[in-house]
């Protein structure tokens, strides 16, 4: 393999001669020996931002020729940032993903960040302009494709972009998970089935009633991730490196937010102090602190699921999909991987969330140096929730069946279904059934038979589904 040597002011370093990237990035892969793979959707937010700041400069120029004739003073050239808009798209259509070399953990802020995608662009640049990559002579990563950008404003508003896009999609995948339990929620409504309370059998209830709390859990899921945008959107972009916007004109910092939401049709803002967004993440707690309590009604509502369905519950209550063979010894035992998937990715969540939490806190004075691998686990958080709402849509609950009969059969066996005869014979008196049912095994209607407690007409009425699911009784039911 041939190479070419880049030099810094650290010393000279070998990079391949036809790659993309260059010293920095070479450097980053060698000091930071992490295995996982940088966010693609990062990447290419970062190919989005790059772009808003290249025609922002084009901006520039226009008004400064325009306002100033004869300053061509430090101007690059048209065609170089026309080079530069081009590699731009390249990054954000996801090419060239191979020549990001930094990995997800890293040191520095996400300088290495920055600079890899700086010396991807510059090269791509150069290959189009006929030169050869790393002639940097002619066009270089910080003096033109870094132009009036710091890795402190343009990897967290890259970071933010990437949310914005993921936070949509998040959406819909939450929308159809709770469209598909609606169905079930109203197909069953009125199926009667015994509710538990600390595993133990307690009242009736329906099936209805059930998917009707996972429904409205993840309404409120929805409602939570679609404020998220507000939280998000607000950007530090033209703040440079500590959020005073040293090293940019005042043009550029007024007018690139606004160039960056004409190209992704959302409404991202800058920033009223941009000292504040670039030095404190909180915004990032926040929003992760959403992520994890989405994880947290997918877990519970699994963990329910998995119950209902288990061999525990015999005959089981429902039918979970077969999805894939459960065991390498045990012929034909088929297990609950869809929930079990879900629940994992819930708890990396819950990790997640301790490590955005903690290092968020680590901030020092103008800057956080950890906002690589805050990042990293949010994109992680996200991507992970948004697979879990897709997996349970297409195979846990639209291949689930019910078994409403066994479930209406248990509960007049139980004698949890005494409790509904309180308004009508008392506590003691439901007790004595309750007793009798646990000691004969019989239903409440052999029960009844036997103590004679309760007219059998008045007893099939306080049963019914119609009297056991509405909301409380009322005087003129007992009479």
């Amino acid at each position: 393999m041939q190479y070419r040597i880049e030099k810094d002011h650290v010393g000279d370093v070998k990079v391949p001669s036809t790659a993309l990237y260059g010293i920095h990035s070479q450097r980053a892969k060698e000091n930071f020996p992490d295995e996982n793979r940088f966010h693609k959707e990062w990447y290419q937010s970062m190919g989005l931002v790059k772009k808003a700041c290249y025609l922002t400069y084009a901006q520039f120029v226009e008004a400064v020729h325009t306002k100033y004739p004869n300053f061509k003073d430090r101007m690059i050239e048209k065609s170089i940032i026309d080079s530069l808009l081009n590699a731009s798209d390249e990054i954000i259509e996801g090419k060239h993903f191979d020549s990001f070399i930094v990995p997800a953990i890293s040191g520095g802020a996400g300088t290495s960040i920055n600079m890899n995608i700086n010396e991807i662009i510059a090269n791509l640049a150069l290959i189009k302009s006929n030169h050869k990559a790393g002639e940097y002579q002619f066009i270089d990563p910080i003096e033109h494709a870094n132009i009036f950008q710091s890795t402190n404003d343009v990897v967290p508003t890259a970071l933010k972009v990437a949310l914005m896009f993921l936070f949509k999609e998040l959406e819909t995948a939450i929308n159809n998970l709770r469209l598909k339990i609606e169905e079930i929620e109203k197909l069953h409504r009125n199926d009667l089935r015994i509710a538990y309370t600390q595993m133990q059998e307690a009242v009736p209830t329906s099936f209805g009633n059930l998917f009707s709390s996972y429904n409205d859990a993840l309404s409120r899921d929805w409602w939570r991730v679609s404020k998220c945008f507000e939280r998000i959107k607000v950007v530090n972009l033209g703040g440079s490196a500590v959020g005073t916007g040293i090293t940019a004109p005042r043009f550029f910092i007024m007018e690139v937010v606004q160039q960056l939401q004409q190209l992704i049709n959302m409404p991202v803002t800058r920033s009223e102090n941009l000292s504040d967004t670039t030095s404190n993440l909180d915004v990032f707690v926040e929003v992760h602190a959403i992520l994890k309590s989405h994880a947290v009604n997918l877990e519970k509502m699994v963990s329910d699921i998995r119950l209902l369905a288990s061999d525990f519950s015999n005959p089981p209550l429902l039918h979970l999909p077969q999805k894939q063979v459960g065991s390498s010894i045990m012929p034909g035992k088929i297990n609950p991987v869809i929930p079990e998937f879900v629940i994992s990715a819930s708890h990396r969540v819950y990790a997640n969330d301790s490590v955005i939490t903690s290092l968020s806190a680590q901030g020092c004075l103008e800057l956080n140096a950890y906002m690589p691998i805050i990042g990293h686990s949010l994109i992680e958080s996200i991507k992970l929730m948004i697979k879990s709402c897709q997996t349970l849509t297409l195979n846990l609950f639209a291949g689930m069946h019910l078994n409403p009969e066994i479930a209406k059969e248990k509960l007049y066996k139980s004698p949890s279904i005494t409790t509904a005869l309180i308004p009508y014979i008392g506590y003691n008196k439901s007790g004595e059934l309750a007793s009798y049912m646990k000691k004969h095994l019989v239903d409440i209607f052999e029960a009844n038979v036997k103590l004679n407690i309760i007219d059998s007409k008045v007893l099939e009425k306080a049963i019914s589904p119609d009297n056991l699911l509405k909301l409380g009784y009322s005087l003129s039911d007992l009479t």
